[in-house]
């Protein structure tokens, strides 16, 4: 999946929410600031959560967490923060993971976030949603309940505007839960084998900014309060058990990696070509270069810099998933197709990359095909709204307009436009068999449309 694609925050499989409270099924997964208009959205791209999935690997092991199921998911947001709102995922902004310096960094941001949930601190989300929705009132709720990927645990998400002040006391901790999680975080860090010098810096850059006004401080800072004896008792930590780490090189490749390849996509080419030089890894330097390139829609060069990045290392999905993209976004779709296949073959069960190969597929021609792969992905995956925009171009092709109309309404569901969510699941309901699988999908975005309908008429 294209990282130069952003899709919207996400869902996994609608339930019926007739019978349940609202209140009790929904959980802010991003709201925007007073200054932004529309919900922010992640990043999704298979090559940046692989990686960052092996730099969380360890430290999710180590907090007795499922290390399958906690998924870390990139925000396209450039200020340095991360949350949790479930018991299935860690957000982290784009902004965080550009900013820190070393890989421990970035782990002992996630070994924090994850003590928030093995500590049980979200028991307090419900609460805090109810003071929001007193103190700023929601826009648009989106009122329905995800279960996790592969299970039944069900978790939910809004897309919504909102103001600031809301998303702070919603996404915000005490300071007690913070120091317990500073604790649980070193203890993870220590088990796992990582340097909890991370964490000490990341304290040390923090320091301080309680004392400045809520205006001037960093988002991090306000919904993590922190204090000089947070950083004291990070360094007692430090002192009592030393550093007794070792080199990771594993952990020093993917966060070059994923660092290089947010970078590549998200700042200009020049400050790419001119920072890949500095690039220790050889591959991780070609790719980067193969982005620049084909941001300046260079082909030529760009296929030569990822087939440099193949040679090296040929069995690597996600660079022939870059492949695919920089083909199919030239117009090269048979040798799109063939590049995303050999990423499939190399990571059959990565949704991302799926999702890729149906969209070539489907730009090939091939919709009966495509739309196999794209189920498939859909199957693994509801995060992208991609994905769910090309299902219904496919749906559409073959002929079953009451399932594109289903896919249309849950995309916009995804991207918080129950309006327009609502006059597409109706029309799928009219469409597909009364109880089928798709109506009663078509069912549960309706259900929802009319839930923020009827809120938004009581607020005026």
């Amino acid at each position: 999946m294209p990282i130069s694609h952003v899709a919207a925050m996400a869902f996994e499989r609608l339930y019926r929410l007739a019978s349940i409270p609202a209140l009790l099924l929904v959980a802010v997964t991003w709201m925007t600031s007073a200054v932004q208009s529309g919900a922010q959205g992640l990043i999704r791209d298979p090559d940046i959560e692989y990686g960052l999935r092996e730099l969380a690997f360890p430290v999710l092991r180590a907090a007795g967490l499922n290390t399958n199921r906690v998924r870390i998911l990139v925000v396209n947001d450039s200020t340095f923060n991360a949350f949790v709102i479930d018991y299935n995922a860690i957000y982290v902004n784009y902004g965080l993971i550009l900013t820190v310096e070393s890989p421990e960094m970035l782990q002992a941001v996630i070994a924090h976030e994850a003590a928030h949930i093995a500590n049980g601190h979200l028991a307090r989300r419900v609460e805090n949603l109810r003071a929001a929705q007193r103190n700023a009132g929601f826009g648009t709720a989106l009122a329905l309940i995800a279960a996790a990927a592969g299970g039944g645990e069900a978790a939910a998400g809004i897309a919504a505007g909102t103001q600031a002040s809301a998303l702070r006391s919603f996404l915000g901790h005490t300071r007690a839960e913070e120091s317990s999680a500073d604790r649980s975080a070193a203890s993870y860090l220590r088990w796992a084998g990582i340097s909890p010098s991370g964490m000490v810096t990341l304290h040390r850059k923090f320091a301080g900014q309680e004392l400045l006004s809520t205006a001037n401080q960093d988002p991090y800072m306000r919904s993590h309060p922190t204090s000089r004896e947070r950083l004291r008792a990070a360094e007692a930590f430090l002192d009592e058990f030393g550093d007794k780490a070792k080199p990771n090189e594993n952990a020093d490749y993917w966060f070059a990696r994923v660092k290089g390849k947010l970078s590549a996509f998200l700042r200009s080419p020049t400050w790419t070509m001119r920072r890949a030089k500095e690039e220790s890894a050889q591959d991780i330097r070609l790719m980067r270069e193969a982005a620049a390139h084909h941001q300046n829609r260079d082909l030529a060069k760009a296929r030569a810099a990822i087939e440099g990045a193949l040679e090296i290392r040929p069995d690597d999905p996600f660079y022939y998933d870059l492949k695919g993209q920089i083909l199919l976004e030239n117009r090269r779709v048979q040798e799109a197709v063939a590049a995303y296949g050999q990423a499939v073959e190399m990571a059959p069960n990565d949704a991302l990359i799926l999702a890729g190969y149906g969209r070539a597929l489907l730009a090939q021609g091939q919709t009966q095909n495509a739309l196999q792969e794209l189920e498939k992905a859909r199957a693994r995956d509801y995060r992208n709204a991609r994905l769910m925009q090309d299902l219904g171009v496919a749906y559409a092709k073959v002929g079953n307009n009451g399932m594109a109309s289903t896919v249309t309404a849950e995309r916009y569901a995804l991207q918080g436009r129950l309006a327009d969510a609502g006059i597409h699941a109706r029309r799928a309901m009219g469409q597909l068999p009364v109880g089928s699988p798709g109506w009663q999908r078509a069912q549960d975005v309706l259900i929802a449309s009319e839930h923020a309908k009827k809120k938004k008429r009581k607020r005026k």
